[in-house]
């Protein structure tokens, strides 16, 4: 005879839940033999798991004899609320299993100004994408500065950024995006507008007062202007364009911020075969952030948007 007094029941193992599914399926098919098949177990492993289920609870669950089986009062107590667990179980892993079907958070991502002009920009496409797929997604974007950016995703305050590939911190990790093409150019009103490239040399460039950016610049934007005579600074590229179109400097711009101008005969390229240098753009994200749903899907999206360098 079984105590009715034991122990309480304390954590609940996997083995506890096998049991108390052979218990519910044992009520259900009325008995040890007709659960056979349905458990795909002998009767004599199921009569095992029973016994174990009574020791575990300190109750008897069930009777079983000639007279057929029936259950305790015990055991239908102990039938329902196994009910109530499992199917708590079954609304656990549906919910979770939704998890990864929807994304729910936020991402705070900083971009370096002016790239939304270029035409290769696949940073606008990527959120789309990322919104699409997590329609509840909240995104916070800031334009600032490079420099500020990197800060920004170094102390957290973005989760990732795009900047060009310029004095980035060991403490970040960086990926190629793409590259983009500066040329040196002059206003409608500077007396190099009408001089053909044919005539201009970087002798004769020196002669001429030049932006030079405060901001960081690669290798290959330092020297294109060091053959420039520099006069006047700029913090962006907005501020290096308001200059050049003064008609008091001429200054290397990204093309495609120029572009506008250059359509309404405001700017022309000087030379633009032997004046040129290009930026290489990056996401840049901290080397030891923690896993973040919203993140990863974004910077997995944007690894399919990103195109194929020339």
């Amino acid at each position: 005879m079984i105590e009715r007094q034991g122990p309480s029941l304390g954590q609940v193992s996997d083995f506890d839940l096998r049991m108390i599914r052979v218990f519910k399926a044992v009520v259900e098919c009325g008995g040890f033999t007709a659960a056979e098949d349905v458990l795909g177990i002998s009767r004599s492993a199921i009569s095992l798991h029973m016994n174990d289920l009574e020791k575990r609870l300190g109750l008897l669950l069930c009777q079983r004899g000639r007279g057929g089986f029936s259950l305790t009062e015990e055991g239908r107590q102990v039938y329902e609320a196994g009910l109530t667990m499992l199917a708590s179980l079954e609304t656990f892993r549906t919910e979770v299993n939704g998890l990864h079907d929807s994304l729910r958070g936020e991402l705070n991502i900083g971009i370096s100004d002016n790239l939304v002009s270029m035409p290769r920009e696949c940073i606008t496409h990527s959120l789309a994408d990322l919104k699409a797929r997590g329609p509840n997604v909240r995104i916070n974007l800031s334009m600032e500065v490079s420099d500020s950016v990197v800060r920004g995703v170094s102390d957290g305050r973005f989760h990732v950024g795009v900047v060009p590939e310029v004095n980035l911190l060991k403490s970040l990790a960086s990926d190629e995006l793409y590259d983009e093409r500066s040329l040196l150019y002059c206003a409608d009103t500077h007396p190099l507008y009408a001089t053909p490239d044919s005539s201009i040399t970087k002798h004769i460039l020196a002669d001429y007062d030049a932006v030079i950016p405060s901001y960081p610049l690669p290798d290959a934007g330092r020297s294109a202007h060091s053959l420039l005579q520099g006069a006047a600074s700029a913090t962006d590229r907005s501020g290096a364009a308001f200059l050049i179109l003064t008609g008091c400097y001429i200054g290397y711009l990204p093309d495609h911020l120029a572009a506008p101008w250059v359509a309404a005969g405001r700017l022309r390229a000087i030379c633009p075969e032997r004046f040129k240098y290009l930026t290489p753009l990056v996401t840049i994200t901290r080397c030891d952030r923690r896993p973040h749903r919203v993140l990863e899907a974004f910077l997995a999206l944007l690894a399919t948007r990103i195109p194929v360098r020339d």
